[in-house]
């Protein structure tokens, strides 16, 4: 039966304040008007309020000079730099700090996980061990251990660790050779990328063809001495276009090299420790979550163990643990914000921070902010919904 109430007799409409349709579109009328009236107010008291106090508003002050120095930067800078030199350096080092933490903590969160399941009881229960100790202390609270009291208890220059005498580490960071790249290395990167495709194309082409015959190679061995033996043959031929800049100490610190500065190495540590104990959970509720039925099938057809984990175990087990492990993903790049808190130069504390106290542009800075952090996290949603509809069960 229709909800929209009958005419009365004699021919008489109903009061439109009786009609549930008409009612339910004047309410959702009156309250986008209300929220538009708190927004027109919002901004009118906010231009009152900074017209009071002299405060301009725009973006201009990008192309004003900066100032002052950043300690890590991926890209030239230097006091002379505009702010909006500062933005691109601090979104870098955001970049840097949440995508490699992205990495470290997906390859520990999994081979803990997995090792949570060991029939090892020593490796069962330091896997346990790992996760109840780590994701229950607070992540600043980690972070400050790392910087605090390890990484700045470490020697002075002088009385570096030293690795090789190439590899140095003390209490102003670790420093790497870094490489120089003379003509000809172009292409070594133009032979990684054709490996990189010629594996992709090996491992559908092996897919399809164990689906039609039955029979299959090492793909995935082929693939990794694809992507490593011809670059390097290209390497060789080459000529090996690559010399190393060594760090070397001159006066009372370290010249040359790549240097990674301790805040960087605090802050990744702690990000990767601690979210890894979030993913290993997830890995070990996903694996535990598939039928155990499906291991046994596998154990009578005589599979290894290692097998019978990565080809039948983990992929079904994958569509249980991508939606949790999306948001340790967002997470870990938040939190990546905690940076400041030991002066890791990122975005919130070079430009939310100094930049913000300098040219006192509130709203311009903190909307840049929230807008990068904000499309940030829906490029991350939007690329692991994808992959979480690539390995998801599909009807016949």
């Amino acid at each position: 039966m229709s909800a929209r109430p009958t005419a009365r007799p004699g021919g008489h409409k109903p009061p439109f304040w009786r009609d549930r349709a008409k009612r339910a579109l004047i309410f959702q009328v009156l309250v986008v008007a209300a929220v538009a009236v708190f927004l027109l107010y919002i901004v009118s008291n906010t231009q009152d309020n900074l017209a009071a106090r002299g405060i301009t508003t725009g973006f201009g002050f990008l192309d004003n000079t900066a100032g002052f120095g950043i300690v890590q930067s991926l890209v030239d800078y230097s006091s002379q730099s505009t702010y909006g030199r500062t933005f691109f350096v601090g979104l870098l080092n955001t970049l840097l700090v949440g995508g490699l933490g992205v990495l470290a903590a997906t390859l520990i969160g999994f081979i803990v996980g997995i090792a949570r399941l060991s029939p090892n009881w020593l490796i069962a229960k330091l896997a346990a061990a790992y996760i109840e100790t780590f994701r229950n202390i607070p992540l600043l609270l980690q972070i400050f251990f790392w910087y605090f009291a390890v990484l700045r208890t470490l020697p002075g220059a002088r009385e570096s660790m030293a690795l090789g005498d190439v590899i140095f580490l003390n209490v102003r960071g670790l420093y790497l050779p870094k490489p120089l790249f003379e003509s000809g290395f172009g292409l070594i990167p133009a032979a990684f990328l054709v490996a990189i495709v010629a594996s992709i194309a090996l491992i559908v082409w092996n897919k399809r063809r164990h689906e039609a015959t039955g029979k299959r190679l090492p793909a995935y061995w082929l693939s990794l001495l694809l992507l490593i033996g011809l670059p390097l043959l290209v390497l060789l031929a080459t000529g090996v276009p690559i010399t190393w800049d060594v760090p070397a100490l001159g006066g009372f610190n370290f010249r040359g090299g790549v240097t990674v500065i301790p805040e960087f190495l605090a802050l990744w540590l702690a990000l990767s420790i601690y979210t890894a104990s979030f993913i290993a959970e997830i890995v070990r509720s996903g694996i535990q979550a598939i039928s155990h039925g499906q291991t046994e099938a596998a154990q009578a057809l005589s599979l290894p163990r290692n097998l019978i984990l990565r080809l039948v175990v983990v992929p079904q087990a994958m569509r249980v643990i991508i939606p949790p492990l999306t948001s340790q993903y967002l997470n870990l790049i938040k939190n990546s914000s905690l940076a400041t808190a030991i002066g890791y130069p990122d975005l919130v504390s070079v430009f939310a921070g100094t930049t913000l106290n300098q040219t006192g542009q509130a709203i311009e800075v903190i909307a840049m902010t929230m807008a990068v952090y904000l499309t940030i996290s829906l490029t991350v949603s939007l690329f692991m919904n994808w992959f979480n509809a690539r390995v998801a069960l599909v009807e016949r």
